[in-house]
């Protein structure tokens, strides 16, 4: 019997994510995968200066394969823009668990942050490093139209994208409807929300605290705005007020992670 089309093409998806694997670069990034345990490290690949460098997180991972600095990049599929400092690991995704696990009783405050379609990696892993130094339990994006965990993701997290959970989700509305069951306050940010962040929080009585934020120029989707519990805005002193994506996250964090 045939098997029907959406069946043949679920498998052909769980196929393509068993495959696949991202090439992590730069010293920082390298060290931190190498000393998570969570990780699985596949191809280690240094000149002699970086190994020298990583010291003894390089028994952490694969055997390294050390290689001339001048021939370094027809050993690893990075970009040509890839600062890589003579340091690339091979490993497969990080698999943090379900969104109840990580957001009803994980560790860190119950406080996250919820991206919609934000999808520059340095964003992204800028908002993953706020998170880490708040507290936050997760991020957590869509599957798609979202930054996947990348080499320059990682890079820019600085060390961040190892410990602080990163959550992939089919649907992000239905997450936000999730987390509102588990308790949580869905606070959207723009521009122009009826009532600042600060009033908002105020009046959040001690409840678990979601920060939705939209990507830059279009802002939340429709069906994100009406989601939320509150749309609101961080308030400008002068008459013009913008902020990046990961700057709006990290003062949002601040202020939501010192009520």
């Amino acid at each position: 019997m045939k098997k029907p089309v959406w069946v043949v093409e679920k498998e052909r998806a769980r196929r393509a994510a068993a495959a696949e694997t991202v090439w992590l670069f730069g010293l920082h990034a390298v060290r931190d995968a190498l000393l998570n345990p969570r990780r699985e490290k596949l191809r280690l690949v240094l000149t002699k200066n970086a190994a020298d460098r990583l010291d003894a997180a390089v028994a952490e991972g694969p055997a390294a394969e050390i290689v001339d600095p001048r021939k370094f990049d027809s050993h690893v599929p990075l970009g040509p823009d890839s600062v890589h400092q003579g340091a690339a690991l091979e490993v497969k995704p990080l698999s943090w668990g379900g969104l109840d696990a990580v957001c009803a009783g994980g560790e860190g405050k119950a406080l996250v942050v919820l991206l919609d379609r934000v999808t520059d990696p340095h964003n992204v892993g800028a908002i993953l490093r706020s998170a880490e130094v708040f507290g936050a339990r997760a991020v957590i994006a869509p599957a798609r139209h979202s930054a996947p965990e990348t080499g320059a993701l990682a890079k820019t997290a600085s060390g961040a994208l190892e410990r602080q959970p990163y959550l992939r989700v089919g649907n992000l509305a239905e997450a936000m409807e999730r987390l509102r069951t588990m308790g949580y306050l869905l606070l959207g940010l723009d521009g122009e929300g009826e009532a600042t962040l600060g009033d908002a929080l105020v009046h959040a009585g001690g409840r678990p605290v979601a920060l939705v934020l939209g990507a830059e120029g279009p802002g939340l989707r429709e069906k994100t705005r009406e989601t939320c519990d509150r749309l609101v805005r961080i308030p400008f002193a002068g008459g013009f007020g913008s902020l990046n994506v990961s700057n709006a996250a990290a003062v949002a964090l601040y202020a939501a992670s010192t009520q």
